[in-house]
């Protein structure tokens, strides 16, 4: 039997382990499977910290969105614990200035208790138009909402505001990496996924179509083939 590759998937924001419903199963075959907490501390560098010390010596390391951000700080922390990345709908650069003032207003109505409100508003962003009106992918979003919780919740958007430009250490990365990203994806355009592309030298890039931005849950089939492949290769 080869040697077993652990895996750690990394959720994205407002997410929990239910992201990874689909694909946690079919990685089980590889070597055990952990879904990191990332709902303690409310920076890129303290989230990445407590992953890293919860996380096997070594591992393959996948992260979806917010994710993607914590799974590049633990390559700038410790990238020699990582054997294969996966990112998947995310991007490398930090947070533009509009990009920061609509954190600010979806955080100011969670404290206003709008956290209703702020789903509404935000739903027709995370999906393909042609999903709009797909209650099984909503009523998750709305159980991860739950999970997550509004203390981790703004958190986790503090840290995706202060977060560092990662472009440079694209360069630096050696191991096999496939990058995923859904063609209507309005959070993580495309546009951000080949820049990433272009910048790890041998990387895979795998562009989803009819898919928006939470391609996990919207093409759940075809991630996990991806993932299978990502770690048997």
């Amino acid at each position: 039997m080869e040697e077993a590759i652990p895996v750690v998937l990394v959720p994205g924001l407002n997410c929990s382990a239910r992201v990874y419903a689909a694909q946690q199963p079919a990685l089980w075959q590889f070597g055990p499977v952990q879904i990191a907490d990332h709902r303690r501390g409310n920076s890129m560098a303290s989230i990445a910290k407590s992953v890293l010390e919860n996380a096997p010596p070594r591992f393959a390391l996948a992260g979806f969105s917010m994710g993607g951000y914590i799974a590049l700080e633990i390559l700038r922390q410790a990238k020699e614990r990582v054997i294969k990345l996966a990112l998947i709908d995310t991007l490398a650069t930090p947070d533009r200035p509009e990009q920061t003032e609509r954190r600010k207003k979806v955080i100011a109505m969670t404290r206003e208790g709008k956290a209703a409100e702020r789903e509404e508003a935000l739903w027709p962003m995370l999906v393909h138009p042609s999903r709009l009106d797909d209650e099984a992918i909503r009523n998750v979003v709305r159980e991860m909402h739950q999970d997550t919780g509004t203390e981790a919740y703004l958190n986790q958007q503090a840290a995706i505001m202060g977060r560092a430009d990662s472009r440079s250490l694209l360069r630096e990365l050696k191991m096999k990496t496939l990058i995923v990203v859904g063609d209507s994806d309005q959070i993580t355009p495309p546009d951000s996924s080949k820049e990433m592309h272009e910048l790890i030298e041998g990387s895979e890039l795998d562009v989803i179509p009819n898919c928006g931005h939470m391609s996990l849950l919207e093409r759940p089939d075809r991630l996990t083939k991806l993932l299978v492949e990502w770690i048997a290769e």
